[in-house]
């Protein structure tokens, strides 16, 4: 919002609502039509080849050594997907979606950066370039779509809506995108915003500003009504009803239809048995939070889950896997032809720099068919304004529903 004065968009944020929960926020847009999109930044870099196991590659179990899981149909064992891949147990739900063909996974994939640092790596996952960019591909996407939105103030249920004291890079650039913040803030009362927008009602800067802010209130709070309070219950609980409120207001006639929310904890350097199926698990309970919310709504949505590389195939001296460079992005939602695990396999006999998964799908592939083919961007903006310089990255066939 570099096109906003600080006092505005101070006043923005003090006027907003909030969607976050614990480590987690959302970050909500408008698109056109019925069909809805859902980003989840994964952050820390989350072991691909845990997540979703590649048991029957013949060194997997070698190369892993107490991070391999059994193999499906044992105690403990990886849940099927298909008879090479194995999903984590900690992931039920999204088994399920996947046996009814609405989840799916891409296997050793990574953006065009190599890198191994956090910051670099989500700087660039969130531009969708090999370098920092000033807004984010997904800010982009929105403005493609709306170009009359940039800097418009207008009701906040149909415009981009971020979690937090803070925009996420992806949702940062000149569409418009307004903060809600945490809910357990003490609330403004009523009384004292009808007074004030009726103090600076005839301001030509700020009366558009209090008029746009009590929209989104009234907005939220009716999608909202009867929610659970995002930060109750500890970190899974709370990223659930982060994911439940966010699909109520992307349901509703009038909400959003592009949201975007993100998920810490993955940097797994150490520990990561018995850390993982916690992460895990709280991602398996939001993407199914958000599932149930959606109700119908669901059919015409998909759900992209990335992060900004993957982690070392062996495990290190204190039990965890350093950063690496192919992992793998999950799918899910009505919208995916799910059921399948895409991506060229490129196998564990020759590793990236001896000690990585060998990328074979560029994330922005991914992107760009959810964008194209589901929400509508044309591809020449995908090519050459959402993804700069990405003319020779085409999306990826074969992931949605025809």
């Amino acid at each position: 919002m570099a096109h906003l004065p600080i006092g505005r968009r101070g006043l923005i944020l003090g006027l907003a609502t909030s969607l976050v929960a614990g480590r987690s926020r959302a970050a909500l847009a408008d698109a056109p039509g019925e069909r809805r999109l859902v980003v989840v930044l994964l952050r820390g870099a989350l072991d691909g080849l845990s997540t979703v196991a590649p048991y029957a590659d013949p060194r997997f179990a070698e190369l892993r050594g107490p991070l391999a899981l059994p193999e499906p149909g044992r105690e403990g064992g990886l849940l099927d997907l298909g008879g090479s891949f194995g999903l984590h147990p900690a992931m039920p739900g999204l088994h399920r979606l996947f046996a009814a063909n609405e989840a799916a996974f891409v296997h050793a994939a990574a953006g065009p950066w190599r890198t191994r640092s956090h910051f670099d790596g989500q700087d660039f996952l969130e531009s969708g370039a090999d370098h920092r960019l000033a807004a984010g591909w997904l800010n982009r996407a929105v403005l493609a779509l709306w170009p009359h939105e940039a800097g418009a103030i207008d009701s906040v249920s149909r415009k981009a809506l971020a979690a937090g004291q803070s925009v996420p890079l992806l949702l940062r650039g000149e569409a418009r995108i307004t903060n809600w913040v945490p809910r357990n803030l003490p609330a403004t009362s009523p009384d004292a915003m009808t007074r004030l927008a009726g103090l600076y009602r005839r301001d030509p800067l700020l009366g558009p500003v209090f008029a746009d802010a009590e929209a989104g209130r009234h907005f939220a709070q009716a999608a909202l009504a009867g929610a659970a309070a995002a930060g109750a219950g500890g970190e899974r609980a709370g990223f659930a009803a982060l994911m439940r409120a966010t699909g109520r207001l992307l349901a509703d006639p009038r909400g959003p239809r592009v949201a975007a929310t993100e998920l810490t904890g993955f940097d797994t350097h150490a520990g990561q048995v018995p850390r993982l199926p916690n992460l895990l698990g709280t991602l398996d309970a939001g993407i199914e939070a958000l599932r149930e919310a959606l109700g119908p709504a669901w059919t015409n949505t998909a759900v992209l889950a990335m992060t900004e590389f993957g982690r070392t195939v062996r495990i290190n001296g204190t039990g965890g896997t350093d950063h690496g460079t192919g992992g793998v992005a999950i799918l899910a939602g009505g919208a995916i032809a799910g059921g399948r695990v895409f991506g060229n396999w490129p196998g564990l006999g020759d590793l990236l720099e001896g000690r990585d998964l060998a990328p074979t799908t560029d994330l922005r592939a991914l992107a760009k068919a959810l964008l194209g083919a589901h929400l509508g961007v044309p591809a020449s903006r995908l090519d050459r304004e959402v993804f700069p310089g990405s003319a020779g990255v085409a999306p990826m066939r074969g992931l949605l529903r025809a």
